[in-house]
C-alpha cells in the first residue's frame, strides 16, 4: 500500500521518499501477516482465535502504528525523555493488560461453568423436592387428617384390606354378571350395550354393593350389643334383602360354575335342583362374609361408615391435641432459597459483567491511550482498571476545579517537566 502511494511522486523524489516511509513501509504487510491467524482455519478455530486473539492483535498493531509514526515527532518534540518514558510504559501497560484479558477471560469462564452448575443442581434440587414431595405429602396429610379426624387413631390396614376385598369382589362379579346384564340390558332395548360403558358402572355398583353389605352387618351387630329390638329387626330384613340379591345374581353363578363338576364326580346321581343351589350360594355367602366380617370387615367397617356420615371413632383414653405433620416443601424451599439469593444473583450478575467488560475496556484504554501519548506525550487513562465503578466513572477530560475526576492530572497546556532533551 504505502509503495503505491511512493509509485505516485516523480522518480528523483522516490528514493528519499523510501527512505523517509522506512519506520512505516513494513507495517502493512506485518499487519496482515499478524491478522492471518482468522483465515483458513476451522470455523471453531475462528472463533476461538477471534475471542482470544484478536483484542491483542489488534492493541499489538495499534501501540505499533503510534510508536512508528512517534519517530517522526522525535526531532521537534520537546521534553523528548518524558515522551519516550510514556511511550515506554504504555508498551507496559500493553503487556499487563494483555495478561489481565487473557486471565479475566479464563475467570469468565470459570464463573460461567459455576453459573451453569448450579443452575443444574437448583434444578435438580428442584425436581427431587417435587418427587419426594409428591410421595410423602400425601402420606403425611393422610396420617395427619386420620389422627385428627379419628381420635386417638385409625385401623388404617383394616380399612384399606376392606376397601381392596370390597373392589376383588366387585371385579369378580363384574366379569360373573355381566353376560346376564348384556341380556337383560339388550331385551329391553334392543341392542347389545357397549361393554366399555357397562363393565364401570356394573363395578361401581357391585363394590357399593358389598361395601354397603359391610355397613349393614355393622349396624346389626351393633343392635344386637346394644338389645334394641326395632334396630335388629330392621337390619335383620335389610340384611336379608342383602344377602338375598347377592345370592340370586352373583353367588348363583358361582354354584352353576361347580355344578358340572359335581354331576361329573358323582357319576350323573347328583343334580343340584333349585333349592340345592340357593342354599349352597347362600352358605357361601355366609362363610365369605363371615370370614371377612372377623378378619378385618369388624374393624375396617366402622371406619368407613365413620368417614360416610363424617363422624370421629373415640377410644378410651381421651383425646390428645394432634400437632400437624411437617410436610416435605415441592416448591417452597426453592423459591424461598431463590428469593432469598436474589441480591447474591444481582451481584454475581454484576461480577460476570466485570469479568467481560473490564478487560476488553482495558486494551481499548491502552490502545486509546498509545495515541493520546503520540499527541500529549501522557497516558489518558491510568491502567489497569481495578473494577467496574472506577472504569465507569472514569472521564479524564471532565475538569473540575483543576482537576480530572477529583485527581490532579495535567491538561495539554500544563507544562511538562523536562526528564532528558
Amino acid at each position: 500500500m504505502i509503495q503505491s502511494v511512493i509509485d505516485l511522486f516523480p522518480a528523483e523524489w522516490r528514493a528519499a521518499i523510501t527512505a523517509f516511509s522506512a519506520p512505516i513501509r513494513w507495517l502493512p504487510q506485518w499487519q496482515a501477516d499478524v491478522l492471518s491467524f482468522m483465515y483458513g482455519q476451522a470455523p471453531i478455530v475462528i472463533a476461538f482465535s477471534a475471542i482470544v486473539l484478536a483484542l491483542p492483535a489488534l492493541l499489538l498493531i495499534a501501540g505499533m502504528w503510534s510508536t512508528m509514526l512517534s519517530i517522526y515527532t522525535l526531532p521537534f518534540r520537546s521534553g523528548r525523555g518524558a515522551f519516550v518514558t510514556a511511550l515506554l510504559m504504555a508498551w507496559w501497560d500493553a503487556g499487563r493488560c494483555v495478561w489481565l484479558y487473557w486471565t479475566g477471560m479464563a475467570r469468565l469462564v470459570v464463573a460461567l461453568f459455576g453459573w451453569v452448575l448450579g443452575g443444574i443442581r437448583f434444578v435438580l434440587l428442584t425436581i427431587r423436592n417435587t418427587i419426594v414431595g409428591l410421595i410423602r405429602s400425601p402420606m403425611a396429610m393422610l396420617d395427619w387428617t386420620s389422627r385428627r379426624y379419628f381420635q386417638p387413631g385409625m385401623p388404617w390396614l383394616a380399612f384399606l384390606v376392606l376397601l381392596i376385598w370390597s373392589g376383588v369382589e366387585a371385579t369378580v362379579f363384574t366379569f360373573t354378571l355381566q353376560p346376564t346384564l348384556n341380556e337383560v340390558f339388550g331385551g329391553l332395548t334392543g341392542f347389545e350395550p357397549n361393554p366399555n360403558v357397562m363393565a364401570p358402572l356394573l363395578w361401581v355398583f357391585l363394590f357399593m354393593l358389598v361395601a354397603g353389605s359391610f355397613a349393614c352387618v355393622q349396624v346389626l351387630t351393633e343392635a344386637i350389643s346394644k338389645r334394641k329390638v326395632g334396630d335388629i329387626v330392621s337390619m335383620a330384613l335389610v340384611e336379608s334383602a342383602v344377602m338375598f340379591f347377592e345370592v340370586i345374581f352373583l353367588y348363583r353363578e358361582l354354584i352353576d360354575a361347580v355344578t358340572p363338576w359335581i354331576a361329573q364326580q358323582s357319576g350323573g346321581e347328583v343334580r343340584l335342583g333349585l333349592i340345592s343351589t340357593l342354599l349352597l350360594a347362600s352358605f357361601g355367602w355366609v362363610g365369605v362374609r363371615g370370614m371377612s366380617w372377623f378378619l378385618f370387615g369388624r374393624f375396617g367397617t366402622p371406619a368407613l361408615v365413620a368417614i360416610l356420615s363424617r363422624q370421629t371413632i373415640t377410644q378410651d383414653g381421651g383425646v390428645s391435641a394432634v400437632p400437624e405433620p411437617v410436610t416435605q416443601d415441592m416448591w417452597r424451599a426453592p423459591v424461598e432459597a431463590l428469593k432469598k439469593e436474589v441480591n447474591w444473583f444481582q451481584q454475581e450478575g454484576k461480577r460476570l459483567f466485570e469479568l467481560l467488560t473490564l478487560p476488553v475496556l482495558q486494551l481499548l484504554a491502552v490502545a486509546l491511550n498509545f495515541a493520546v501519548v503520540v499527541v500529549q506525550s501522557r497516558p489518558v487513562f491510568s491502567v489497569p482498571f481495578k473494577s467496574l465503578d472506577e472504569m465507569l466513572q472514569s472521564n479524564p477530560f471532565a475538569v473540575r476545579n483543576g482537576k480530572h475526576d477529583g485527581v490532579a492530572r495535567l491538561t495539554p497546556r500544563d507544562p511538562m517537566a523536562r526528564v532528558a532533551s
